[in-house]
């Protein structure tokens, strides 16, 4: 698999990635088109948050690149639209200076953010991390992995508690492996981006603290066992 192809899992043969590109400022758009079609992604193009719902469900597109200014809907309520229903990735536009944007799309179910403005190699590379992380996170014949109550089930990006099933985002799936795989280790923050995002990939540490509350969020709800432990000035650990 090149960087811009996908096994197709309905036919088993590897396709051409199709990205939706939900932006109205055509400066972005007419920058970022022909650079993601010249690397070999197939693109389309929405300009508001209805034409990008719309768009989701007739293009069925494989990565979403979603700004959060956006006109009739905002990028927040995009994503949490198509959260209820999907877990295509997505990849946030927030602007640099409005930390609120980035902390609540990680809430709402997006799978990494890019500050704007940004160069295109920036861009690339994190929807080529992303893609790795997605092949990473499936692995063939992997079976679902156990501790005490909780339960992995990867081929459905999600896990269990008590047979309670609860949904994940590709990267709370991917973090609660991490913790689970490691159990009784203390991983600092840095530990968790790396294995995570990869190294040289910027993510600000406090993206770490928002995925870990939302994982203890969801299993707190069927459970009042404490599987997440803070290690204050290090980091996290799965007890």
């Amino acid at each position: 698999m090149n960087n811009a192809t996908i096994t197709d899992a309905a036919t088993g043969k590897e396709r051409s990635i199709k990205i939706l590109i939900v932006e109205d400022d055509r400066g972005i758009s007419d920058f970022i088109i022909p650079e993601l079609e010249h690397e070999g992604f197939i693109t389309r193009l929405a300009e508001t948050g209805r034409q990008a719902l719309e768009k989701f469900e007739s293009e069925k597109p494989d990565l979403i690149l979603l700004d959060v200014m956006l006109p009739e809907l905002n990028g927040i309520e995009v994503l949490r639209r198509i959260r209820e229903i999907s877990n295509v990735p997505i990849i946030l536009e927030t602007a640099r200076s409005e930390p609120i944007d980035r902390i609540n799309g990680l809430n709402a179910g997006a799978d990494d953010y890019i500050p704007k403005p940004f160069e295109f190699e920036e861009l690339l590379a994190r929807i080529n991390a992303l893609f790795r992380r997605i092949s990473f996170s499936q692995p063939e014949g992997q079976t679902a992995t156990e501790l005490r109550n909780l339960k992995l089930h990867p081929e459905k990006m999600a896990c269990s508690i008590k047979d309670n099933l609860i949904l994940l985002s590709k990267t709370e799936y991917l973090m609660l492996r991490l913790f689970v795989e490691s159990q009784g280790k203390v991983l600092s923050r840095n530990d968790i981006i790396v294995a995570i995002w990869g190294e040289g990939h910027y993510i600000d540490e406090n993206t770490v603290d928002v995925y870990v509350g939302y994982l203890r969020s969801k299993i707190s709800k069927f459970t009042d066992e404490e599987y997440i432990k803070t290690v204050r000035g290090t980091g996290y650990m799965m007890i």
